[in-house]
Protein backbone atom coordinates (compact mmCIF):
# COMPACT_ATOMS: atom_id res chain seq x y z
CA UNK A 1 0.00 0.00 0.00
CA UNK A 2 0.83 3.62 -1.05
CA UNK A 3 0.19 7.11 0.62
CA UNK A 4 0.21 9.55 -2.02
CA UNK A 5 0.21 13.28 -0.52
CA UNK A 6 -1.13 15.76 -3.22
CA UNK A 7 -0.58 19.64 -2.40
CA UNK A 8 -2.71 21.64 -4.75
CA UNK A 9 -4.59 24.82 -5.93
CA UNK A 10 -7.96 24.75 -4.04
CA UNK A 11 -10.03 25.49 -6.26
CA UNK A 12 -9.28 22.42 -8.51
CA UNK A 13 -10.50 20.27 -5.15
CA UNK A 14 -13.35 19.50 -6.86
CA UNK A 15 -11.73 18.24 -10.38
CA UNK A 16 -9.39 16.20 -8.34
CA UNK A 17 -12.07 14.20 -6.23
CA UNK A 18 -14.51 13.74 -9.65
CA UNK A 19 -11.13 11.99 -11.20
CA UNK A 20 -9.99 10.07 -8.13
CA UNK A 21 -14.28 8.63 -7.86
CA UNK A 22 -13.89 7.63 -11.93
CA UNK A 23 -11.36 5.03 -10.77
CA UNK A 24 -13.28 4.03 -7.44
CA UNK A 25 -10.91 5.93 -5.37
CA UNK A 26 -13.87 6.16 -2.39
CA UNK A 27 -11.77 7.51 0.39
CA UNK A 28 -9.38 10.98 0.99
CA UNK A 29 -8.58 13.40 3.45
CA UNK A 30 -8.55 17.01 2.96
CA UNK A 31 -6.81 19.71 4.90
CA UNK A 32 -6.85 23.47 4.20
CA UNK A 33 -3.48 24.50 4.17
CA UNK A 34 -1.28 27.88 3.42
CA UNK A 35 2.74 27.46 1.86
CA UNK A 36 5.07 28.33 -1.08
CA UNK A 37 7.45 27.28 -3.07
CA UNK A 38 9.43 28.35 -6.07
CA UNK A 39 6.30 31.12 -6.90
CA UNK A 40 7.28 32.77 -3.32
CA UNK A 41 4.18 34.20 -2.59
CA UNK A 42 3.03 37.43 -4.36
CA UNK A 43 1.63 40.95 -3.80
CA UNK A 44 -1.49 42.07 -3.19
CA UNK A 45 -3.58 45.83 -2.64
CA UNK A 46 -5.49 46.17 0.10
CA UNK A 47 -7.22 50.04 0.83
CA UNK A 48 -4.90 51.51 -1.12
CA UNK A 49 -1.70 49.35 0.18
CA UNK A 50 0.64 47.07 -1.60
CA UNK A 51 1.73 44.38 0.59
CA UNK A 52 3.50 40.69 0.51
CA UNK A 53 1.58 37.72 0.46
CA UNK A 54 4.14 34.70 1.55
CA UNK A 55 2.01 31.54 2.31
CA UNK A 56 -0.57 30.79 -0.68
CA UNK A 57 -3.73 29.11 0.43
CA UNK A 58 -3.26 25.37 -0.70
CA UNK A 59 -4.94 22.14 -0.22
CA UNK A 60 -3.47 19.00 0.93
CA UNK A 61 -4.78 16.16 0.04
CA UNK A 62 -3.85 12.37 1.57
CA UNK A 63 -4.97 8.89 -0.11
CA UNK A 64 -3.90 5.16 0.95
CA UNK A 65 -4.31 3.30 -2.34
CA UNK A 66 -3.32 -0.41 -3.32
CA UNK A 67 0.78 -0.34 -5.19
CA UNK A 68 -1.01 -1.02 -8.18
CA UNK A 69 -3.63 1.86 -8.58
CA UNK A 70 -0.40 4.49 -7.45
CA UNK A 71 0.61 5.46 -11.28
CA UNK A 72 -3.53 5.67 -12.33
CA UNK A 73 -3.64 8.06 -9.18
CA UNK A 74 -1.00 10.15 -9.86
CA UNK A 75 -1.62 10.61 -13.35
CA UNK A 76 -5.85 11.64 -12.46
CA UNK A 77 -4.38 14.01 -9.97
CA UNK A 78 -2.10 15.61 -12.26
CA UNK A 79 -4.44 15.96 -14.96
CA UNK A 80 -7.46 16.86 -12.89
CA UNK A 81 -5.17 19.68 -10.63
CA UNK A 82 -2.99 21.03 -13.76
CA UNK A 83 -3.51 24.46 -15.00
CA UNK A 84 -0.19 25.16 -16.29
CA UNK A 85 0.70 28.32 -14.27
CA UNK A 86 3.23 28.12 -11.38
CA UNK A 87 2.15 26.87 -7.88
CA UNK A 88 -0.13 24.16 -9.41
CA UNK A 89 1.68 21.74 -6.81
CA UNK A 90 3.03 18.62 -5.78
CA UNK A 91 2.44 14.70 -5.35
CA UNK A 92 4.37 13.03 -2.94
CA UNK A 93 4.16 8.73 -2.80
CA UNK A 94 5.13 7.32 0.49
CA UNK A 95 5.08 3.63 2.14
CA UNK A 96 2.42 2.06 4.31
CA UNK A 97 2.78 -0.59 6.03
CA UNK A 98 -0.47 -1.44 7.89
CA UNK A 99 -3.87 -0.23 8.07
CA UNK A 100 -6.71 -0.77 10.27
CA UNK A 101 -10.55 -0.34 9.79
CA UNK A 102 -11.72 0.39 13.32
CA UNK A 103 -15.41 -0.43 13.41
CA UNK A 104 -14.37 -3.59 11.78
CA UNK A 105 -11.03 -4.63 12.61
CA UNK A 106 -10.02 -5.25 8.80
CA UNK A 107 -7.16 -4.62 8.05
CA UNK A 108 -4.96 -3.99 5.32
CA UNK A 109 -6.20 -4.42 1.76
CA UNK A 110 -9.38 -5.11 3.26
CA UNK A 111 -8.96 -1.83 5.14
CA UNK A 112 -9.04 0.46 2.83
Amino acid sequence: MKKIEAVIKPHKIEDVRAALAALGIMGLTAWEVRGFGRQKGHQELYRGSEYQVNFMPKVRLEIIVLDDQVEDVCKAITESAQTGTIGDGKIFVLPVEQAIRIRTGEENEEAL
